[in-house]
């Protein structure tokens, strides 16, 4: 990764995607943010039984954090960390703006014909929309 300073890494359900761009930073002294991106709160929130929604999401966030924190402390990496939420291709660009980053990494899901022909599609719009690089892996 010659002449990146700042990475973006965009998880999604897998953490591998994490482990898989620290390995390809760790030979330069770069800066890394990790943006985990959950989607809107949409839908009748009485009809679930849930009484504070709010907890729930912050609970699911601090999840994140702290898995996303202990693969960084075993590759002895010191990471920023940002929980977005939002469609998912928008916060990512936006992340990456707003950090100035010079590569996003994200990982690809291997989909069906028919996910491709009518599914959408956030590695691609990322790479569409991006103001620098995207690796997929």
């Amino acid at each position: 990764m010659k002449g990146c300073r700042k990475i973006l890494i965009a998880v999604n359900g897998s953490k591998e995607v994490l482990r898989q761009g620290i390995r390809l930073a760790e030979d330069e002294r770069t800066w890394i943010t990790v943006v985990k991106v959950i989607p809107d709160n949409e839908g009748e929130l009485n009809l679930t039984g849930v009484r504070n929604i709010g907890d729930i999401l912050d609970s699911c966030s601090e999840k994140e954090r702290t898995e996303i924190n202990a693969i960084a402390s075993e590759e002895r990496l010191l990471i920023r960390t940002r929980i977005e939420e939002g469609e998912p291709y928008r916060k990512i660009v936006q992340v990456a703006e707003e950090e100035r980053c010079d590569v996003i990494i994200m990982g690809a899901k291997k989909r069906s014909w028919m996910r491709r022909l009518f599914g959408d599609n956030t590695v691609e719009k990322v790479i569409s929309q991006a103001p620098c690089p995207v690796l997929v892996v």
